[in-house]
């Protein structure tokens, strides 16, 4: 009896020694093979990116970190899935699959590109200073990151001339909402926005025209003294500027009224936006 259990054990450990073995083998050959799949699915992204087809090149890389997403290749998959996304400008999946990318893989070699790119997906959707101002913090925000985290790389650099530019926009937003109170004639909400820009913008464009309108509107208000102020402020560091000669002809006592803006109506008129990477671009 006890030689039968004896072999009986033997035998049922070599069975299970056996399937063992067989499951081992059949799971290397599995890995392989999903190996293979995912660089396939991998380099037919690249394949379909380079043939112009973004939003196919996408999901193609999603589909190969999605066949082995404990590889190597995994993270790769991911961020060339955003970077299809934002090469396509579709900025909304961009921004969602570079979330994905910067909360799963924190410690990825490619993450400060990954932050880069996402403050490139906001900037891209800037419009001019009528819009609102979401896309412009965003972009702000991690364009800052960048350049405080990783100050000795390339977008670092790209990052720095990226926040000048918007420090334009937003100083544009404010001279485009003070512009609105004035002709509802709101004088201190308009004094409050101009008064941002030339602490906040000061070495933006739009600082002149800034302190021409507070010279206009603490005269129009009958704060004299307040409105010499800034004119003595303006001739000061812009005494060249035409801003400056409309401002000396405030305090002519046959002024009467504070000039509007003309607007332009032309239907094909330059954006702010284009008018100051135009001028960043001539400064480089």
């Amino acid at each position: 009896m006890n030689y039968f259990v004896k072999f009986f054990l033997i035998a049922i450990f070599i069975f299970i020694t056996s399937c063992k073995n067989n499951d081992t083998e059949f799971s290397v050959i599995e890995e392989k093979d999903l190996d293979l799949q995912m660089i396939d699915a991998y380099k037919e992204g690249l394949k379909l990116l380079d043939e112009n087809f973004p939003l196919i090149a996408a999901k193609k890389f999603s589909e190969a970190e999605i066949l082995y997403p404990q590889s190597m290749w995994a993270p790769r998959s991911s961020l060339m899935s955003a970077y299809s996304y934002y090469y396509g400008s579709y900025y909304l999946n961009a921004i969602d699959e570079l979330n994905r990318f910067i909360k799963i893989y924190p410690k990825h070699e490619r993450f400060v590109f990954a932050r880069y790119l996402l403050a490139m997906c906001y900037y891209e959707q800037i419009t001019d200073e009528t819009k609102d101002l979401g896309s412009i913090i965003e972009a702000q925000q991690n364009f800052q990151y960048v350049l405080k985290n990783h100050p000795n790389t390339d977008y670092a650099i790209d990052s720095e001339y990226k926040l000048e530019l918007i420090k334009e926009i937003l100083a544009s937003k404010e001279i485009y909402l003070a512009n609105y109170y004035i002709e509802r004639e709101k004088w201190i909400p308009a004094i409050n926005r101009f008064k941002n820009v030339v602490e906040k913008y000061e070495t933006t464009i739009y600082i002149e025209e800034a302190l021409h309108r507070l010279v206009e509107i603490h005269y129009k208000i009958g704060l004299i003294e307040e409105s010499k102020k800034y004119a003595a402020l303006l001739g000061y560091n812009y005494q060249s500027s035409d801003w400056y000669r409309e401002s000396y002809k405030v305090f002519n006592k046959d002024y009467k009224k504070i000039s509007k803006r003309k607007k332009n109506k032309k239907k094909n008129k330059i954006s702010t936006l284009e008018k100051i990477k135009s001028l960043l671009r001539n400064e480089k």
